[in-house]
């Protein structure tokens, strides 16, 4: 009897401590710490966390005994960076014909969880993936979720919609190649029944978000950057059939009348944007619709794509695109524009997403604006306002935290110190 008694107690005592590593609480004091709703920095304050939701925040809180404190009393502290335009799942690797023609998603799959990693080791703790082959996107988001691998929170696209032909089609190569591949299983669609089938497709087999090509683009072979290359009707029938089953959609769309002709259909946000004229701009403001402009990319391209083995004529087109599309993001912004932060990382190494806080400040937004695309604005976009995106009450404990003050050189976000993401600490590199 007495052994029994043992037993309960202590298989009762291994629950117990089990309940509470799950349900730890936590306790941060921040030195400094950026609000991105007021859009002020508040001092000396005090976050309480239990388990992976923030439960407090304030400057005179009580800390519970048994909380683990996290002292960040000598830094900056900020909500977790949200990029709304990555590609997890790829990355050139100096062959370029080889990357198209001898690699299958099979070889892009066993990377993935490297660049996950290596996101949220830079300060993003959320990011919405604009296009991957085969579901990979889909595999990389439920690991993360399980628990398998470190990475970001993800919104995923699957596969880029495109027409025939298009930027999303393989082009100029010969038509008696064998993909071996289903047609759905491309992404290539044309024309309204065609395409809303393609949307159902990616819905079923886990799509967050819809994203399709509007226009031509830099990094493939077609010959114009910004033509459209779908109908007015066409897009208007992806946007729709997104609505139906409760999804947003993203455009692709360097172009002047691509963009238009997106915004018109609805979608949530214009991808790159770089043609984007007056009436554009106006088109967007009524709208409401995100510009996602990757302005940090362009010097990447110039300065490593030619050692990468892409083509003079890609090359080319980006020399013509990347100075106009920030030229016009800054028109964008003056104008008022609503912005959120993208920056097409997988046309350059991960972990660098922070590189574009620089140019997004050089061509018109303040430190704290930028900040705030980053956060606030692209929780909006992503339509998680009211799971991340500030600290605030109720909210996912995503945390960073950097050495110094990002208000006053925003360069430091290239240097993130502290992430946490969902209540665990995966990286804390600041001093005692």
């Amino acid at each position: 009897m007495k052994s029994r008694f043992l037993f309960i107690i202590t298989a009762w005592l291994l629950v117990s401590s089990f309940a509470n590593a799950q349900s730890k609480i936590k306790a941060i004091k921040a030195g400094k710490l950026i609000d991105v709703v007021s859009g002020t920095v508040l001092t000396n304050q005090v976050i309480l966390i239990d388990s992976n939701i923030i439960t407090d925040i304030g400057p005179s809180l009580t800390i519970p005994a048994n909380a683990e404190v996290i002292d960040l009393s000598k830094a900056t502290v900020l909500p977790g960076l949200i990029d709304c335009h990555t590609h997890l799942t790829s990355l050139p690797s100096g062959d370029y014909y080889g990357d198209i023609f001898r690699k299958t998603p099979i070889d892009f799959a066993v990377l993935a969880h490297i660049y996950a990693k290596r996101t949220l080791q830079a300060g993003f703790t959320s990011c919405r993936d604009v296009g991957a082959s085969a579901f990979i996107d889909v595999s990389l988001r439920n690991a993360i979720n399980n628990g398998d691998i470190e990475g970001p929170h993800m919104q995923v696209a699957t596969l880029y919609i495109g027409s025939t032909g298009s930027h999303g089609d393989l082009n100029g190569f010969s038509p008696y190649l064998d993909w071996q591949m289903p047609k759905q299983m491309s992404g290539v669609a044309d024309g309204v029944d065609e395409l809303r089938k393609q949307v159902r497709y990616n819905i079923k087999y886990g799509a967050d978000v819809i994203k399709f090509g509007a226009s031509a683009g830099v990094l493939s072979e077609e010959e114009s950057v910004g033509a459209p290359q779908f109908t007015q009707e066409e897009m208007n029938a992806i946007v729709d059939e997104a609505k139906l089953w409760g999804k947003k959609a993203c455009a692709h769309a360097h172009g002047t009348e691509a963009i238009k002709m997106a915004v018109k259909a609805g979608v949530a946000s214009i991808e790159h944007g770089s043609l984007i004229d007056e009436e554009g701009i106006e088109l967007m403001k009524q709208h409401g619709t995100y510009l996602v402009a990757d302005i940090y990319n362009d010097d990447y391209i110039l300065s490593e794509y030619s050692k990468l083995g892409y083509p003079e004529k890609i090359i080319n087109k980006e020399k013509m695109v990347g100075r106009q599309q920030r030229e016009n993001f800054a028109k964008a912004v003056k104008a008022g524009v609503k912005i959120a932060f993208g920056t097409d990382a997988g046309v350059y190494p991960h972990g660098w997403n922070g590189k574009q806080f620089f140019y997004m400040v050089k061509y018109g937004l303040t430190p704290m604006q930028a900040i705030q695309s980053a956060t606030i604005n692209a929780a909006d976009l992503l339509g998680w306002k009211n799971k991340t995106g500030s600290l605030s009450k109720g909210k996912w404990a995503d945390i960073i935290a950097v050495d110094g003050d990002p208000l006053t050189g925003i360069t430091i976000l290239e240097q993130v110190k502290f992430v946490m993401k969902d209540g665990i600490v995966y990286k804390n590199e600041l001093k005692k």
